[in-house]
């Protein structure tokens, strides 16, 4: 069987490193936003400047995660067709339709035969799309609280109108939501991803390093 096999170059170099800058991103974002919100009363010391140095890593690191997501996005436009934005919006055609149908029933336990596809399954794309639009809810939301420490910055220019439609804590309460969002989406990437590499055998999990899938010719 392992005549019948070529390696399809699936994931190129610009999405495996968004992918895991995100990870890593998230993962920090997730940890010094929960300090930002909910401060440690160990950290009594008054010498140390516990808050500014968390303050200073989660404001760095949504500057890293804003390029990333947006050179993403950019990405979707001129890279191959696995990363282009048609994957993101099964929907626009027949055969996504009937993909994502199929990929439904599946994972509903209707049909035992997984729908064997080279990039993402329909209904994957179509989550990909939630989350990049939460991912741009929690840029911009961010970077709103962020322009209030400067009334006068180019992001309360940008973003200030925001808090016309929302209180200064409704703003904090949607950005802390969508933290746990993405937490447990990122959950349930891990296990829908290991899933389908020991359903599918078609090297999900090795793929996101390396960028190649077995496929048959």
């Amino acid at each position: 069987m392992a005549n019948d096999l070529r390696q399809e170059y699936v994931w190129e170099v610009p999405v495996r490193v968004t992918h895991w800058v995100n990870f890593l991103a998230i993962i920090v974002l997730s940890v010094t936003g929960l300090y930002i919100g909910s401060p440690l009363t160990l950290t009594v010391d008054p010498t140390r400047f516990y808050m500014g140095t968390i303050r200073f890593i989660h404001t760095t690191t949504a500057y890293i995660f804003t390029i990333s997501v947006f050179a993403r996005i950019y990405w979707a436009f001129v890279g191959n067709r696995y990363a282009g934005w048609r994957e993101f919006v099964p929907w626009y055609s027949p055969e996504g339709r009937r993909n994502m149908a199929l990929t439904l029933r599946y994972y509903m336990f209707v049909d035992r035969q997984v729908p064997n596809v080279v990039g993402h399954n329909a209904l994957a794309g179509a989550t990909y799309l939630l989350v990049f639009l939460l991912y741009l809810v929690m840029i911009v939301t961010g970077f709103a609280l962020y322009s209030q420490s400067a009334p006068d910055g180019v992001f309360q220019h940008l973003l200030g109108w925001l808090f016309r439609l929302f209180t200064n804590q409704g703003m904090r309460l949607v950005h802390h939501m969508g933290m746990w969002f993405l937490i447990a989406f990122a959950i349930h990437h891990v296990y829908s991803a290991w899933l389908m590499d020991v359903k599918e055998r078609g090297g999900t999990m090795s793929s996101i390093f390396g960028g190649y899938k077995p496929v048959r010719r």
